[in-house]
C-alpha cells in the first residue's frame, strides 16, 4: 500500500512539474532530489539507486550538458532540417512577414495572458469624430435613396458624389498633417458601417479610397514630393483613386501577374529621359471607372541595368502612381457585380511613366508587395468587418421589428420556433459582429494584425451572409419583390462580392488563416525556421538547439495542459474574472492548449504536407478564430455589460463558439492524414468528448424575446444602434417599419385584446372602424385604446406591403413621364 502511494505521488509531482512546464534543468535536478529521497527513504537500496543512476545519468548528462547535446542530438535534425527545409521566395516572406502578430497569437499559445485583453485600451470616438457620424454621415445616408441608386441611376447622384468630396470622406485615413481628416481605424469603422446600413454603393465608394489604395500607400511609402503632388487632390476629391492588382490571369496568387514595366529610355519632349514601359490588363478594380489616378501593381524589369545593378534584372512587383489621362490608359467601361458601385477594368499598353511614379521613389523599385501585403492587413480590418457589422446590425432590428408586426395564423411571425431559430441566430450574430469588430479595429489603431485580419475577413462576412440569408427567408415574399420598400435586396445581391474580394473566402480560410497564424503566431516554428536559414552554420545551429528543445517543452506542457483541463473541463485554468462569465476563461484556455499541442501535432507528423492538407490546417485555423471571436465577446462584455440583454447574446455567442471549437478539433482528430495519431488528438484536445452543443433552443428563444420586445429607446438598443442609419421620412424603407414596430409596442396590450375577442366572434364588423367600435361597446377596449389601434393598422399595413410599377417605369426608368407616374402612386420618395 505505501508503494501504491508513493508511486501516485511521483505520479503526481511529474504531472505537476509537466503542467507547469518547468524546464530541462529543473526537470532533471527534481529526478535527481526523487532518486536520493528513494534511496534515504529506503524504498531504493544501492543495487537499485547504482541501477537508476546508469539509467538516468546519461541522458541527463546528454541534454543538459548543451555542447555535447548540440553535437550528438541536434546536429543531425539540424541537417536535416535544413536540407528538408523548402526555399521561400521574396513574395511567400514578405507576405508571412506583413504585419505583426497580436492577442491572436495569445489565443495560439496554449496560455492565454488575460490581463493583457482586458487592460487593452478601446479605441473611442474622440468628438470630432462623432461630430462627424452625427452630423456629415447622418446628412449623407439621408440623401440616399438605394431604389434610385441601383435601379435608376446605376450610381450616386452627382449631389452625393460631390457631397462626399465636399465633407472630405474620402480623406478619413489621411492624417491631418497632410490635411486629411486623420480619423482613427475605429472611427472610419463607424462611418463605413453607418453608410453602409443605408446604400452598400454609397460605403462601398467611401470604403476603398480609405482602404487600399493610392491614399494610404502614400502616406506611408510615398516621397515627400509625391505626397505634396498627390495628396491635395485625394484630400478634396479632385482626384479619385483606384488600386489596380487583379487581372485576368491573376487573382489570389499575385506571383503569377503577367503585367510588366520594362526601365528604358525614351525622349520625351526633347528631353531623353528614364522611366518605365507598362502594360497591363487589370478588372475587379473599385473606382476605376471613374478613377483620376491609379495606383498599379506590376513586375518591373531592367534589361539594361538603368537603375544601378546590372546584375539585377527582375525587380519583382512594384507599385506605382498613373495619371488615368496617361497616353496609353483605358479606363471607364464598368462591371456588373451585383452592386453598383463603380467597379470595372484598367488597361494599358506601352505607357511610359518617369521613375519617380514609382511608390517611394525608385530606391523602393520591387517592394511593391510588401507594401500591398502591409495596407492589405490594416484594411481588412476596418473595411469588410464595418460591412458585415452594419448587416449583422441592420438585420437584427429590422428583422425582429418585422417578425413582431407580421401575422399568420393569429400570431406575430416571430412566435414560430422556425422563424426563432433563424431570429436568435441573427440576433447572436450581430452582437459577435459588434464585439468583434470593435476589438479588431481597435488593435489596427495600436499596430498592423494581420492574421487576424484575414480571420475576421472570412468569419465576419460568413456571418453576415447568414444573417442576411435567414432574415430573407423570415420576410419571405416581403423582400423578394424589388422595390423602394425592399431593404434587403441590394444586401443579397451584393453577398458575393464581399465574401471573394481581399481574398476570396475558400482561399483565405484554407490557405491564410491557419498558414500564416501557425508560423507568426506560434513561439518557435518562425525562430526555427530562420535559424536553419542561418548561413553562419555554427551560429544557427547553436540558435536551432536552443529553439528546438524549447519547442519540445512547450509542445508537452500544452499537450499535458490540454489533457489536465479536458478532464476537469477547464476547472484548473485561470479566469480574471468572477460571475456568470468566469467559466468560459476557462474553457477557452483549454482550448488553447488543446490548438497548441494540434498544431505542434500537425506541423511535426505532416512537416510541409500540411500545407496540402487545407482541409485539416482550415479546422485548426477555425479554432484560433473561435478562440479570438470569442475572447472578443468576452472583452465586450467586461467593458459593456449593463444587464439581462447583454448576458444573454453573450451566452449565446460563447456556447456558440465553443461548440465551433470542439467541432473543429473532433474533425481534425477523426480526419488526420495519419490514422495512428487520431487516437492521441482524441485523447488530449477531446478526452471526455464533445460537451458543447451550442445555443440551446431555450437561449435562442430568450434572445428572441429580447429582440422582439427591445426598446428603441433602451440602452441596449442604443449601444447597438449607434451607427445605423434609421430613416425618418413616411416613405423611408426600414423608417415605415420601426414606426410601426414602436406603435404596435405602445398598443399591443390592448391590440392583443382586441384580435382574441375578433376571433371568438364576441365583436364584428366589416370594417375595422366597425370593429373597433363594436369592441368599445362590449368593454374590451375603450376608445383612447381604440384609437391607438385605428393609428397603428394603417402602419401595420403599409409596412407589410411590396412594391408594383408601371410596365414603361420598369422599361425605361429614368423617364420623367413613367417616374412622375410611380410617385404618384406613391412608389417612389417624393424627393426622388
Amino acid at each position: 500500500m505505501i508503494a501504491l502511494a508513493v508511486t501516485l505521488l511521483i505520479a503526481a509531482l511529474y504531472w505537476t512539474l509537466l503542467y507547469r512546464g518547468v524546464g530541462l534543468i529543473g526537470f532533471t535536478a527534481v529526478t535527481a532530489a526523487v532518486l536520493l529521497g528513494l534511496f534515504a527513504g529506503g524504498a531504493l537500496g544501492p543495487v537499485g539507486l547504482a541501477v537508476a543512476s546508469a539509467l538516468f545519468l546519461p541522458p541527463a548528462l546528454l541534454f543538459n550538458l548543451v555542447p555535447l547535446r548540440r553535437a550528438v542530438v541536434t546536429q543531425p535534425i539540424y541537417k536535416l532540417f535544413r536540407r528538408v527545409l523548402p526555399d521561400m521566395n521574396r513574395t511567400e516572406r514578405e507576405a508571412l512577414e506583413a504585419g505583426q502578430v497580436w492577442w491572436e497569437a495569445e489565443m495560439f499559445r496554449g496560455r492565454p495572458a488575460w490581463r493583457q485583453l482586458l487592460d487593452f485600451e478601446m479605441t473611442e470616438l474622440n468628438d470630432e469624430e462623432r461630430r462627424f457620424l452625427n452630423e456629415e454621415t447622418e446628412q449623407l445616408c439621408a440623401m440616399l435613396d438605394d431604389w434610385q441608386i441601383n435601379f435608376e441611376l446605376k450610381d450616386l447622384p452627382p449631389e452625393v458624389w460631390q457631397y462626399i468630396r465636399d465633407k472630405g470622406f474620402f480623406a478619413m485615413l489621411i492624417p491631418k498633417s497632410h490635411g486629411g481628416l486623420g480619423f482613427s481605424a475605429y472611427a472610419q469603422s463607424c462611418v463605413v458601417a453607418k453608410i453602409a446600413t443605408r446604400s452598400l454603393t454609397a460605403a462601398v465608394t467611401v470604403m476603398v479610397p480609405n482602404s487600399l489604395g493610392p491614399g494610404e500607400l502614400l502616406v506611408h511609402y510615398g516621397t515627400e514630393e509625391q505626397q505634396k503632388q498627390w495628396l491635395p487632390g485625394l484630400i478634396s476629391g479632385k482626384e479619385i483613386p483606384c488600386f489596380a492588382l487583379t487581372g485576368p490571369e491573376v487573382g489570389s496568387d499575385a506571383t503569377a501577374m503577367p503585367d510588366t514595366g520594362i526601365v528604358e529610355k525614351r525622349r520625351v519632349d526633347g528631353e531623353e529621359i528614364v522611366g518605365i514601359r507598362l502594360n497591363f490588363s487589370k478588372r475587379y478594380i473599385t473606382l476605376a471607372p471613374v478613377a483620376t489616378l491609379i495606383g498599379l501593381a506590376f513586375k518591373l524589369k531592367d534589361p539594361d541595368g538603368l537603375l544601378g545593378d546590372p546584375e539585377k534584372v527582375d525587380y519583382g512587383i512594384t507599385c506605382a502612381l498613373v495619371s488615368a489621362d496617361t497616353e496609353g490608359v483605358e479606363n471607364g467601361r464598368r462591371h456588373f457585380p451585383g452592386a453598383v458601385f463603380m467597379n470595372g477594368p484598367v488597361k494599358g499598353e506601352d505607357v511610359f511613366v518617369p521613375l519617380d511614379a514609382i511608390i517611394g521613389g525608385p530606391e523602393q523599385a520591387g517592394n511593391g508587395w510588401r507594401m500591398l501585403v502591409e495596407c492589405l492587413s490594416a484594411g481588412r480590418g476596418i473595411s469588410l468587418p464595418a460591412l458585415s457589422t452594419a448587416t449583422g446590425k441592420g438585420m437584427y432590428g429590422v428583422t425582429a421589428a418585422y417578425a413582431r408586426i407580421r401575422r399568420q395564423f393569429g400570431v406575430p411571425i416571430g412566435k414560430f420556433e422556425g422563424v426563432q431559430e433563424a431570429l436568435g441566430r441573427i440576433g447572436g450574430y450581430a452582437y459577435i459582429l459588434e464585439a468583434t469588430r470593435n476589438l479588431t479595429a481597435s488593435a489596427v489603431d495600436h499596430c498592423t494584425p494581420s492574421v487576424v485580419t484575414a480571420m475576421m475577413k472570412y468569419h465576419m462576412t460568413e456571418m453576415m451572409r447568414q444573417c442576411i440569408l435567414d432574415s430573407m427567408d423570415i420576410h419571405s415574399g416581403r423582400t423578394i419583390i424589388m422595390g423602394p420598400r425592399n431593404y434587403l435586396a441590394a444586401a443579397y445581391q451584393a453577398l458575393p462580392v464581399a465574401i471573394t474580394v481581399e481574398g476570396a473566402n475558400i482561399m483565405t480560410r484554407n490557405l491564410m488563416v491557419f498558414g500564416q497564424g501557425a508560423i507568426r503566431c506560434h513561439p518557435y516554428v518562425y525562430p526555427e525556421m530562420e535559424a536553419a536559414k542561418n548561413p553562419d552554420f555554427d551560429a544557427g545551429l547553436a540558435e536551432f538547439d536552443r529553439l528546438v528543445f524549447a519547442h519540445i517543452g512547450f509542445a508537452v506542457n500544452r499537450g499535458v495542459r490540454a489533457l489536465t483541463l479536458g478532464l476537469t473541463q477547464g476547472r484548473l485554468a485561470r479566469t480574471p474574472v468572477s460571475g456568470e462569465m468566469a467559466g468560459y476563461y476557462r474553457h477557452l484556455e483549454r482550448f488553447s492548449a488543446a490548438l497548441a499541442f494540434a498544431s505542434d501535432v500537425a506541423m511535426g507528423v505532416l512537416g510541409g504536407e500540411l500545407k496540402l492538407r487545407e482541409r485539416i490546417s482550415a479546422r485548426l485555423g477555425d479554432v484560433l478564430s473561435h478562440l479570438y471571436m470569442a475572447s472578443a465577446v468576452l472583452k465586450y462584455h467586461h467593458e459593456q455589460a449593463r444587464g439581462e440583454a447583454d448576458a444573454v447574446h453573450a451566452h449565446w455567442a460563447m456556447q456558440h463558439h465553443l461548440a465551433e471549437i470542439e467541432k473543429a478539433l473532433y474533425e481534425v482528430a477523426r480526419n488526420f492524414p495519419v490514422k495512428a495519431v487520431r487516437p492521441l488528438l482524441r485523447l488530449v484536445t477531446l478526452p471526455r468528448g464533445r460537451k458543447f452543443d451550442g445555443p440551446a433552443d431555450s437561449l435562442n428563444a430568450r434572445v428572441c424575446d429580447l429582440m422582439l420586445d427591445a426598446d428603441p429607446q433602451g440602452e441596449f438598443t442604443g449601444r447597438l444602434r449607434y451607427d445605423v442609419y434609421v430613416g425618418e421620412g413616411e416613405d423611408d424603407p426600414t423608417g415605415r417599419i420601426l414606426r410601426a414596430y414602436e406603435k404596435l409596442r405602445e398598443v399591443e396590450p390592448y391590440y392583443e385584446d382586441f384580435l382574441k375577442a375578433l376571433k371568438k366572434g364576441d365583436i364584428a364588423g366589416e370594417t375595422l372602424e366597425e370593429q373597433l367600435a363594436a369592441a368599445v361597446r362590449a368593454g374590451v377596449i375603450d376608445e383612447a385604446q381604440a384609437r391607438g389601434i385605428a393609428e397603428y393598422d394603417p402602419l401595420r399595413y403599409d409596412a407589410i406591403l411590396t412594391d408594383d410599377f408601371s410596365h414603361e417605369y420598369l422599361v425605361n426608368p429614368l423617364s420623367e413621364e413613367a417616374r412622375a407616374e410611380e410617385r404618384r402612386n406613391g412608389t417612389l420618395r417624393k424627393a426622388s
